[in-house]
Protein backbone atom coordinates (compact mmCIF):
# COMPACT_ATOMS: atom_id res chain seq x y z
CA UNK A 1 0.00 0.00 0.00
CA UNK A 2 3.26 2.25 0.64
CA UNK A 3 3.88 1.59 -2.98
CA UNK A 4 0.00 3.10 -3.71
CA UNK A 5 0.57 5.95 -2.06
CA UNK A 6 3.79 7.39 -3.33
CA UNK A 7 2.34 7.15 -6.66
CA UNK A 8 -0.51 8.88 -5.58
CA UNK A 9 1.57 11.50 -4.52
CA UNK A 10 4.31 11.39 -7.49
CA UNK A 11 1.66 11.20 -9.97
CA UNK A 12 -0.25 14.73 -8.18
CA UNK A 13 3.28 16.47 -7.63
CA UNK A 14 3.58 16.05 -11.12
CA UNK A 15 0.62 17.49 -12.45
CA UNK A 16 0.08 20.45 -9.87
CA UNK A 17 4.00 21.04 -8.90
CA UNK A 18 5.73 21.54 -5.55
CA UNK A 19 3.19 23.59 -3.32
CA UNK A 20 5.33 25.12 -1.09
CA UNK A 21 2.54 25.33 1.80
CA UNK A 22 2.14 26.74 4.38
CA UNK A 23 1.94 30.06 2.71
CA UNK A 24 4.25 32.96 5.50
CA UNK A 25 5.05 36.40 4.71
CA UNK A 26 8.95 36.11 5.84
CA UNK A 27 9.41 39.63 5.18
CA UNK A 28 6.86 41.03 7.12
CA UNK A 29 8.08 38.59 10.20
CA UNK A 30 11.80 40.27 8.82
CA UNK A 31 10.80 43.72 9.50
CA UNK A 32 8.68 43.38 12.60
CA UNK A 33 10.85 40.99 14.50
CA UNK A 34 8.32 38.45 14.62
CA UNK A 35 8.79 34.61 13.57
CA UNK A 36 7.14 32.73 10.99
CA UNK A 37 5.74 30.35 12.90
CA UNK A 38 3.88 32.27 15.12
CA UNK A 39 1.71 32.93 11.83
CA UNK A 40 0.90 29.28 10.99
CA UNK A 41 -0.24 29.17 14.13
CA UNK A 42 -2.66 32.12 13.71
CA UNK A 43 -3.27 30.43 10.21
CA UNK A 44 -4.21 27.16 11.74
CA UNK A 45 -6.55 28.23 14.11
CA UNK A 46 -8.21 31.26 11.48
CA UNK A 47 -8.36 28.18 8.95
CA UNK A 48 -11.24 26.38 10.90
CA UNK A 49 -14.51 26.09 8.92
CA UNK A 50 -13.89 28.63 6.24
CA UNK A 51 -11.88 28.74 3.09
CA UNK A 52 -7.95 29.76 3.01
CA UNK A 53 -9.10 33.44 1.44
CA UNK A 54 -11.01 34.23 4.29
CA UNK A 55 -8.34 33.74 6.26
CA UNK A 56 -5.73 35.76 3.85
CA UNK A 57 -7.95 38.70 4.58
CA UNK A 58 -7.96 38.07 8.34
CA UNK A 59 -4.30 37.71 8.45
CA UNK A 60 -4.08 40.82 6.18
CA UNK A 61 -5.60 42.88 8.62
CA UNK A 62 -3.65 41.64 11.56
CA UNK A 63 -0.41 42.83 9.29
CA UNK A 64 -1.80 46.14 8.47
CA UNK A 65 -2.01 46.51 12.63
CA UNK A 66 1.65 45.28 12.93
CA UNK A 67 0.11 42.55 15.45
CA UNK A 68 0.43 39.21 13.57
CA UNK A 69 2.28 37.71 16.44
CA UNK A 70 1.34 35.36 19.78
CA UNK A 71 2.65 39.38 21.33
CA UNK A 72 0.39 41.65 19.44
CA UNK A 73 -2.61 39.25 19.80
CA UNK A 74 -2.19 39.12 23.67
CA UNK A 75 -1.39 42.88 23.58
CA UNK A 76 -4.68 44.07 21.98
CA UNK A 77 -8.53 43.53 23.14
CA UNK A 78 -10.95 40.84 21.97
CA UNK A 79 -13.04 42.91 20.33
CA UNK A 80 -10.54 44.56 17.89
CA UNK A 81 -9.10 40.93 17.68
CA UNK A 82 -12.74 40.16 16.64
CA UNK A 83 -13.08 42.89 14.27
CA UNK A 84 -9.48 42.27 12.79
CA UNK A 85 -10.06 38.36 12.00
CA UNK A 86 -14.12 38.71 11.50
CA UNK A 87 -13.09 37.97 7.87
CA UNK A 88 -12.45 34.20 8.66
CA UNK A 89 -15.61 33.66 10.74
CA UNK A 90 -16.61 32.54 13.70
CA UNK A 91 -14.77 35.52 14.65
CA UNK A 92 -15.99 35.56 18.73
CA UNK A 93 -14.53 32.06 19.09
CA UNK A 94 -11.69 32.84 17.27
CA UNK A 95 -10.35 35.38 18.82
CA UNK A 96 -10.68 33.74 22.17
CA UNK A 97 -9.11 30.66 20.75
CA UNK A 98 -6.70 32.75 19.86
CA UNK A 99 -5.54 34.46 23.37
CA UNK A 100 -5.58 30.94 24.85
CA UNK A 101 -3.22 29.41 22.09
CA UNK A 102 -0.71 32.45 22.14
CA UNK A 103 -0.68 32.57 25.59
CA UNK A 104 0.07 28.75 26.09
CA UNK A 105 2.66 28.57 23.11
CA UNK A 106 4.75 31.70 24.25
CA UNK A 107 7.51 31.82 23.25
CA UNK A 108 6.91 30.09 20.19
CA UNK A 109 10.48 27.84 20.48
CA UNK A 110 7.45 25.47 22.58
CA UNK A 111 6.43 24.59 19.34
CA UNK A 112 10.09 22.57 19.13
CA UNK A 113 8.91 20.70 22.48
CA UNK A 114 5.40 20.42 22.81
CA UNK A 115 3.76 17.34 22.57
CA UNK A 116 0.79 16.60 20.45
CA UNK A 117 -1.22 15.35 23.88
CA UNK A 118 -0.10 18.75 24.77
CA UNK A 119 -1.76 21.00 22.08
CA UNK A 120 -4.87 19.16 22.37
CA UNK A 121 -5.32 19.91 25.77
CA UNK A 122 -5.82 23.56 24.84
CA UNK A 123 -9.03 25.05 24.38
CA UNK A 124 -9.67 25.38 20.63
CA UNK A 125 -7.30 22.41 19.34
CA UNK A 126 -8.21 19.56 17.63
CA UNK A 127 -6.69 16.69 16.29
CA UNK A 128 -6.61 18.75 12.51
CA UNK A 129 -4.97 21.75 14.07
CA UNK A 130 -2.69 19.88 16.05
CA UNK A 131 -1.50 18.37 13.26
CA UNK A 132 -0.91 20.93 11.07
CA UNK A 133 0.90 22.71 14.41
CA UNK A 134 3.12 20.51 14.28
CA UNK A 135 4.11 19.76 10.71
CA UNK A 136 3.92 22.95 9.24
CA UNK A 137 5.06 25.07 12.50
CA UNK A 138 6.89 22.48 14.36
CA UNK A 139 8.53 20.36 11.43
CA UNK A 140 7.32 17.24 12.87
CA UNK A 141 6.10 14.34 11.33
CA UNK A 142 2.60 14.38 11.59
CA UNK A 143 -0.02 13.63 8.90
CA UNK A 144 -2.81 15.77 8.71
CA UNK A 145 -6.41 14.68 7.86
CA UNK A 146 -8.51 16.80 6.58
CA UNK A 147 -11.96 16.68 4.65
CA UNK A 148 -10.64 16.56 1.46
CA UNK A 149 -7.87 14.21 1.95
CA UNK A 150 -11.09 11.94 3.59
CA UNK A 151 -12.72 12.45 0.33
CA UNK A 152 -9.75 11.34 -1.70
CA UNK A 153 -8.51 8.54 0.31
CA UNK A 154 -12.25 6.91 0.05
CA UNK A 155 -12.41 7.58 -3.48
CA UNK A 156 -9.12 6.48 -4.71
CA UNK A 157 -8.53 3.76 -2.31
CA UNK A 158 -11.98 2.41 -0.76
CA UNK A 159 -10.64 3.50 2.67
CA UNK A 160 -12.55 4.99 5.62
CA UNK A 161 -11.59 5.09 9.05
CA UNK A 162 -11.47 7.79 12.03
CA UNK A 163 -9.21 10.17 12.24
CA UNK A 164 -6.39 8.32 13.84
CA UNK A 165 -6.88 5.20 11.63
CA UNK A 166 -6.35 7.34 8.41
CA UNK A 167 -3.30 9.52 10.22
CA UNK A 168 -1.81 6.11 11.06
CA UNK A 169 -2.28 4.44 8.04
CA UNK A 170 -0.97 7.69 6.24
CA UNK A 171 2.12 7.63 8.39
CA UNK A 172 2.72 3.84 8.47
CA UNK A 173 2.88 4.43 4.57
CA UNK A 174 4.67 6.75 3.79
CA UNK A 175 8.70 7.37 4.57
CA UNK A 176 9.30 9.61 7.70
CA UNK A 177 9.58 12.66 5.64
CA UNK A 178 9.07 16.16 6.52
CA UNK A 179 8.76 17.64 3.47
CA UNK A 180 6.92 14.82 1.88
CA UNK A 181 4.07 15.30 4.29
CA UNK A 182 3.47 18.92 3.86
CA UNK A 183 3.41 18.47 -0.03
CA UNK A 184 1.07 15.82 -0.21
CA UNK A 185 -0.98 17.08 2.23
CA UNK A 186 -1.26 20.69 0.14
CA UNK A 187 -1.52 18.11 -3.21
CA UNK A 188 -4.36 16.38 -1.93
CA UNK A 189 -6.11 19.44 -0.90
CA UNK A 190 -5.37 21.22 -4.84
CA UNK A 191 -6.80 18.23 -6.01
CA UNK A 192 -10.18 18.51 -4.46
CA UNK A 193 -10.70 21.19 -4.93
CA UNK A 194 -9.91 21.02 -8.57
CA UNK A 195 -11.14 17.68 -9.62
CA UNK A 196 -12.20 15.64 -6.21
CA UNK A 197 -14.98 17.85 -5.67
CA UNK A 198 -17.92 17.19 -3.93
CA UNK A 199 -19.61 16.07 -6.57
CA UNK A 200 -16.47 15.03 -8.78
CA UNK A 201 -14.94 16.09 -12.09
CA UNK A 202 -13.08 12.80 -13.34
CA UNK A 203 -12.77 14.66 -17.16
CA UNK A 204 -8.99 15.17 -17.35
CA UNK A 205 -8.09 13.65 -13.15
CA UNK A 206 -4.24 12.83 -13.07
CA UNK A 207 -5.95 9.76 -10.35
CA UNK A 208 -8.48 8.44 -12.85
CA UNK A 209 -6.15 5.26 -14.15
CA UNK A 210 -5.57 4.61 -10.17
CA UNK A 211 -9.16 6.12 -8.24
CA UNK A 212 -11.40 3.15 -7.51
CA UNK A 213 -14.63 5.23 -7.94
CA UNK A 214 -14.40 7.66 -11.46
CA UNK A 215 -17.51 8.13 -13.05
CA UNK A 216 -17.80 6.70 -16.06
Amino acid sequence: MGDGLLKVYETLLGFYGEQNWWPVDEEYHLRHGSDPREEIVVGAILTQNTAWKNVERALENLKREKLLSFEGILKISLEELQELIRPAGYYRQKSQRLKVVARELSPVSKLESVSREELLRIKGIGRETADAVLLYAGNRPYFVIDAYTKRIVERVFRREGSYEELRRWFEDNLPKDIKLYKEFHALLDEHAKHFCRKKPVCEGCPLIQVCTQPLR
